[in-house]
């Protein structure tokens, strides 16, 4: 790697909370696990930075990375601030100029501004090779999702777009490749003939902490059941890829959320929205979510989600996938959940399995467990529940280092292809058009309660 030429990442919106909280310490664990790798990185936005400030922001993400203070000083050398007003031609065009290929154009920008300053990109000559990477949403429905991603080719190629989702690099979902792909045992058995129910949860025991303006105007649905949990989806029921390479797979995910619809096409009954009020996390006191500063009541937004869906192919059809996501939840609860269909038949002088077998894989924590129905103690004729238990190792950066990796390489593997980002919006629209319609009731739920009374993971019969 050492002989590879030195990449520039340009982050268009540097000043803001994205730069200093996540891409630089992702950043800086990256080139802990990868010192040879040669980056530059250049700042720039609309505030004034001093070239110090900078640096100092750059070193703090580095040593809390473990970067040696010689690597450091070494990308210092090169990292710069620049103050410009992006979306004005010239500064920007001035701005381009001064980069060098191999360039990676990183927006840390709000959505509508970064649609602005692409089309300000199209009219000008970008160092050849460029990469374009953007942070969700992509778009606010397929409609302008279709939009954005024809602006977007207008720039640059499909294949040098990286949609970012941190989520694909997490390295417990990465571990889903190895469960279903690498493991003789479950193989076989990863279809609606033995799996009864598949849930995918992430809920959180924050409430809104300060995050108004984005929260409020997406809410948990757009959030994070459009965008992060479908992507988890894709990569559980997709087919078995041939090789790694991105292609194959993000082929192979579009067209698992191709077969993806709502449950029995409802979207009343396959959805469902609450609200938290207030109520108690921990030691803390939360207020009611409408008295939240920045929070619009009217605006009638919803801080847990839940989507049923089927992925309407040989292998999967008539299985419920449940979506779920909250915020100010007493449980924090973040896994897929596989629920094992019951056995055909239980030898006649045995109880019954006591409840299904199933598989946890736990987002956060990294563990996999497996329930099984084993002879009870004491009585081999009985059945109890026995769980096997087993540690993932930890990650070896952060999931923002994993995606920078994969941008500078050039590799779109952990990367969001612009067909699928339609998918998801097209999959989530019905329900979306439903809520908006009142036609499915906003529900209250006491933060730090597990959500309102009678939720449950099924559809309703």
């Amino acid at each position: 790697m050492s002989d590879q030429p030195t990449t520039t990442l340009l982050i268009l919106g540097a000043s803001g909370d994205l730069t200093s909280r996540l891409l630089l310490p992702g950043l800086g664990t990256l080139l802990a696990v990868e010192p040879e790798r040669r980056v530059r990185v250049v700042g720039a936005d609309r505030s004034e930075l001093s070239t110090d400030t900078w640096h100092d922001k750059i070193r703090t993400a580095m040593a809390g990375a473990g970067v040696p203070d010689d690597r450091v000083d070494r990308l210092l050398t090169t990292a710069q601030y620049v103050r410009a007003d992006l979306l004005e031609p010239a500064q920007l065009a001035e701005l381009v100029v001064q980069v060098e290929a191999p360039l990676v154009v990183y927006f840390a920008l709000p959505p509508q501004i970064t649609v602005k300053v692409c089309a300000l990109l199209e009219t000008m000559d970008l160092p050849e090779g460029t990469r374009l990477a953007l942070e969700k949403p992509f778009g606010h429905d397929s409609a302008s999702a279709a939009e954005l991603n024809e602006q977007l080719v207008r720039v640059v190629p499909e294949e040098r777009i990286h949609r970012v989702d941190h989520f694909l690099a997490v390295h417990t979902v990465l571990n889903l490749i190895g469960v279903r792909f690498a493991n003789r045992i479950l193989l076989p058995v990863w279809s609606a003939d033995h799996i009864e129910q598949v849930e995918i949860v992430y809920d959180e025991d924050l409430a809104l902490e300060g995050r108004a303006g984005y929260y409020d105007h997406a809410g948990a649905l757009r959030d994070m059941i459009q965008s992060h949990l479908l992507q988890i989806l894709a990569l559980f029921a997709m087919e078995t890829p041939a090789t790694l390479d991105s292609v194959e797979v993000q082929a192979l995910k579009a067209q698992a959320l191709r077969a993806t619809e709502l449950w029995d096409d409802d979207p009343v009954r396959a959805s469902r929205r609450g609200r938290y009020t207030a109520g108690r996390l921990g030691e803390r006191e939360i207020q009611d979510y409408v008295a939240e500063e920045g929070v619009d009541p009217d605006r009638g937004t919803e801080t847990l989600a839940q989507l049923v869906v089927e992925v309407r192919n040989a292998r999967w059809s008539g299985v419920p996938f449940v979506l779920r996501s909250g915020k100010a939840m007493g449980d924090q609860e973040k896994r897929i959940v596989v629920t094992f269909r019951q056995p055909a038949h239980i030898p006649t002088g045995m109880t019954d399995c006591p409840q299904p077998d199933r598989l946890v894989l736990e987002l956060k924590p990294g563990a996999v467990t497996l329930d099984l129905s084993v002879n009870a103690e004491g009585d081999p004729f009985a059945l109890e529940q026995k769980t096997l238990r087993a540690e993932l190792g930890k990650a070896r950066m952060l999931p923002y280092g994993e995606v920078l990796g994969g941008i500078f390489d050039g590799d779109p593997l952990l990367s969001i292809r612009g067909d699928v980002a339609e998918e998801c919006w097209r999959i989530v629209e019905p329900a979306l058009h439903a809520w908006a319609e009142g036609k499915v009731p906003l529900e209250d739920y006491p933060a730090g309660s597990l959500g309102p009374d009678g939720w449950g993971p099924s559809p309703e019969d």
